[in-house]
């Protein structure tokens, strides 16, 4: 018995003081847990997230809240063990179990990762190119991202209720805003545990995180425009949710992530002793299986060639044959428990109704094998394999989802026909297509990419490192159109954006360049007295500039650079070949040799503040130099982030100009500074 799960409200934890409700074990049915939310304050929660979480998270940069989710990940990776003993009365296996608390934990680390090297260190987050709204260049628009002013609320489901929980709070963490979580009352004693151990770091800032564990009462009555509700469950609760009269009302942002009748397709070119066939047959099995089939992204529809089916099911048949079924704890068992008796008796219900156009072809809904002790309250079943040997006739198979260890074994007729038959399922997560034939690859793209979240292509290329059909990974987008939700989640940077609002500015160069803390096309430079490269990270502001003096370009410089280099481009060395050229009209200098002339005019060479010079980007050779004319370059400090403690990045905008001020060429230096 693991006593009473508590809430997290407004800095303190707190008991339920009124009724509470049992939480079972999956294994035994024995209570392990109880829990409740009466007595919370749902009004006072979101106010406390609103003017103490949002103000305390929007005072940190981009890059120290990127630290805190490193920090936040490394504590989880140490208590882990904790975490694993808990789960396992969800009915999960350490495997199982892995995927939830590392790979939660992960999601942290990679966002972590992605905050410091993709954002800048800063509040203000630029999208996007300046926009030129006058002719002088006097006036100018810049679109950016700041975080919501308010609460996001997430509701997340039984199945992972640690990587679910975490997934959700990176990005929102990460782009500064507060978090009200609601995790599923089957396991919310696994993410109030997670929680803890986020808390007890002290790194969290007070009011980031609340914690609801029991029913969420009125609290989408108290959400504004400037509140999010990120959603994982069923399409009923999902619907329920987006009706809500506040919700509704305020326009309060929502994402979805729901039910999904996801697909994987055999491709036709993969025979029954190809890699592609034995690939296809694993993954699968597996994806039925692996946490009991209780997964967002499991294969409910699998798809393969007429003439492979019963190759397919004897293969299918012959694989989920040997999984071990039973008590988690116990050695050599690879498959646990659904999470209850109530998700049992829902997924033999939903059983029983697509058996009736699919009948089942391998296991029983209502014995199962077991290895362990005392299981007779559990939730437990056999993996349940059915088949329809005519698809189109049999709507619910691409209508009803059995959560659990279930999936449908179907043939198409040809390509068109398995696209027709992956988008029949009207959205989904992810679908996944075995075939080493790229035409086949690219067909699918074309025809279903649309209807599905992510695809996945799986041969025996890539099978070695491949994550799966069912892995969201943190830097991919996980949602999906139609059925799925049309939410998104996960996909790096992108799922920060969520939690922030695109607001365009307009106004002045110089005065924008200082909101935004980035030199913006058109603001003033200033020309100091000492060389850019010899101020210290610390010294430098965006803006700060040196003009060189110009350097004329010879036909001999063209034909040394061209011998030395080896570059013989027509362009450089044909005059009548490049007087016959649209472009060049005559022979120019090397695009590269321009570039290194410009080093040559701008670079200081003592040693100094620079520490190194680690690339450029967005070079655009605008108009050619030819022989005879000359050329300078403007170096100026564009924007600056701090990288460790000892050195941070400077990025320099150059502008190459020729002798009559035209641009010739531009592109951003990036150089390491000592602080």
């Amino acid at each position: 018995m693991m006593g009473i799960v508590q809430s997290f409200a407004q800095g303190h934890w707190v008991a339920p003081k009124g009724n509470v409700e049992p939480v079972h074990s999956a294994l035994t049915g024995e209570v392990v847990a109880e829990l409740g939310s009466e007595g919370l304050d749902f009004g006072a929660m979101a106010g406390h997230a609103r003017r103490i979480g949002g103000p305390n998270l929007r005072r940190m940069t981009f890059h120290e809240r990127a630290a805190m989710l490193k920090a936040l990940g490394q504590a989880v990776m140490a208590r882990k063990e904790e975490l694993y003993a808990l789960a396992f009365a969800t009915g999960a296996t350490r495997a199982d179990n892995w995927i939830d608390i590392e790979g939660g934990a992960g999601t942290l680390f990679s966002f972590a990762s992605k905050g410091r090297r993709e954002l800048p260190n800063s509040q203000i987050l630029i999208d996007g190119d300046t926009e030129i709204l006058g002719k002088t260049g006097s006036f100018i628009g810049q679109h950016v991202y700041t975080p919501l002013q308010g609460v996001a609320v997430h509701i997340n489901a039984f199945n992972f209720p640690v990587w679910g929980m975490l997934e959700k709070l990176a990005p929102t963490w990460l782009a500064g805003m507060p978090a009200i979580v609601k995790p599923a009352q089957q396991t919310a004693y696994v993410a109030e545990a997670c929680v803890r151990i986020m808390l007890e770091t002290g790194l969290l800032p007070e009011g980031a995180i609340q914690l609801v564990s029991g029913k969420a009462g009125d609290l989408l009555d108290h959400l504004t425009g400037q509140d999010v509700i990120a959603f994982t469950g069923s399409a009923r609760t999902a619907e329920l949710l987006q009706r809500h009269p506040v919700v509704a009302r305020e326009a309060v942002r929502f994402t979805a992530e729901r039910d999904s009748l996801n697909a994987s397709i055999l491709g036709p070119d993969a025979a029954p002793d190809s890699p592609e066939f034995e690939l296809f047959v694993k993954e699968v099995a597996k994806e039925m299986t692996v946490k009991a089939g209780q997964k967002c992204t499991a294969i409910r529809r699998a798809l393969v060639p007429a003439a492979l089916i019963d190759a397919a099911q004897q293969a299918l048949s012959a694989r989920l044959a040997k999984t071990v079924i039973g008590d988690p704890r116990v050695e050599g068992v690879r498959m646990g428990a659904l999470v209850g008796r109530s998700q049992l008796d829902d997924v033999r219900e939903k059983i029983a109704e697509l058996s009736r156009q699919a009948p089942i072809v391998f296991g029983d809904p209502e014995h199962v094998e077991l290895v362990g002790e005392g299981l007779e309250g559990g939730a437990f079943i056999s993996p349940i394999l059915m088949r329809a040997d005519d698809p189109w006739a049999a709507d619910a198979i691409h209508e009803v989802e059995a959560f659990g260890p279930v999936s449908t074994l179907m043939p198409y007729r040809d390509l068109d026909d398995a696209v027709a038959l992956a988008n029949h399922g009207k959205g989904s997560l992810v679908v996944s297509a075995f075939t080493h034939d790229p035409d086949v690859a690219r067909e699918l793209v074309l025809g279903s990419a649309s209807f599905h979240g992510r695809m996945a292509f799986i041969d025996r290329d890539c099978a070695g490192e491949s994550t799966g059909h069912g892995s969201p990974l943190p830097v991919l987008t996980h949602g999906g159109p139609g059925r799925a939700g049309g939410g998104e989640e996960l996909g790096g940077i992108r799922a920060v954006k969520h939690f922030m609002q695109r607001t365009a500015l307009q106004g002045s160069p110089a005065m924008l360049s200082k909101v935004v803390g980035q030199q913006l096309a058109g603001a003033p430079i200033v020309e100091g007295d000492r060389h850019p490269f010899r101020l210290r990270f610390g010294e430098l502001e965006p803006g700060y500039s040196v003009q060189t003096k110009f350097r004329k370009v010879t036909l001999e410089d063209i034909e040394h650079f061209a011998h030395f280099t080896g570059d013989t481009f027509y362009a450089h060395m044909d005059e009548e070949a490049a007087k016959a050229s649209p472009i060049f009209g005559g022979r120019v200098a090397h695009g590269y040799l321009i570039l290194s002339f410009a080093a040559g005019l701008f670079v200081d060479p003592a040693p100094g503040p620079v520490l190194a010079n680690y690339g450029l980007e967005g070079l655009r050779f605008v108009k050619p130099l030819k022989p005879g004319e000359s050329m300078k370059a403007v170096l100026t400090a564009k924007s600056k982030t701090l990288k460790t403690p000892d050195m941070g990045e400077v990025r320099w905008n150059v502008r190459v100009t020729n002798q009559d001020d035209e641009l010739v060429a531009t592109y951003d230096l990036l150089t390491m500074n000592a602080v």
